[in-house]
């Protein structure tokens, strides 16, 4: 896998990268498991006033998984960090207005994924499928890469001194999610570097 995002040459501001069919697989698959693991969304009913939404109260308690601790932290303090009983209230209380919200946009950016890639087909001949972002898509894209590494890096306890799992061999079973890990930050990058003047 070494597909990256380069600049569009047809769209301003925009990337293109062109993916093979496992490439779109692997892309696909991880997106869905990360939009299952965010949730469904709260749909407002078409007759609810549209500022209740504004006003709706989400969670107020930080997430039991690791790797929903990861996409929805603690606003004032950080991982492994104690807590005394003002921060948790303030916490409390800003998680109750904005993780809804963040969840929303969070599964937008992972419905924008699957959507783009359920779009493509492979060109005849090349087996490969090439993608071409706006760069509001390209955001998205970005938001939701990120979101992904968070969780996968979350998944295998990534953190400063986690060096040895650049080192795994090919028969631990952690191995698929490390490589995953490692595209993944590859393509954000590439996908940063386009969206830089």
């Amino acid at each position: 896998m070494a597909a990256q995002f380069e600049p569009s040459p047809r769209v301003r501001g925009g990337a293109v990268i062109a993916l093979d069919e496992l490439e779109i697989s692997i892309l696909r698959s991880l997106t869905v498991q990360l939009l299952e693991l965010i949730g469904p969304g709260d749909e407002p009913e078409a007759d609810d006033d549209p500022l209740a939404e504004l006003f709706a109260d989400g969670p107020s308690e930080p997430p039991s998984d690791p790797a929903l601790a990861r996409l929805f932290p603690d606003a004032y303090t950080g991982p492994g960090e104690r807590q005394d009983r003002a921060a948790r209230e303030a916490g409390a209380e800003f998680r109750r207005f904005t993780e809804t919200e963040l969840r929303s946009r969070k599964r937008g950016d992972g419905l924008a994924v699957v959507h783009a890639l359920d779009t493509l087909e492979p060109a005849e001949g090349s087996g490969a499928a090439v993608l071409t972002l706006a760069p509001a898509e390209s955001r998205r894209w970005l938001g939701a890469l990120n979101d992904l590494r968070l969780t996968i890096g979350a998944r295998l306890e990534v953190d400063e001194d986690t060096d040895d799992l650049y080192r795994l061999p090919d028969s631990d079973p952690r191995k698929p999610l490390v490589m995953a890990y490692l595209w993944l930050g590859a393509l954000q990058e590439s996908l940063i570097e386009t969206l830089l003047p």
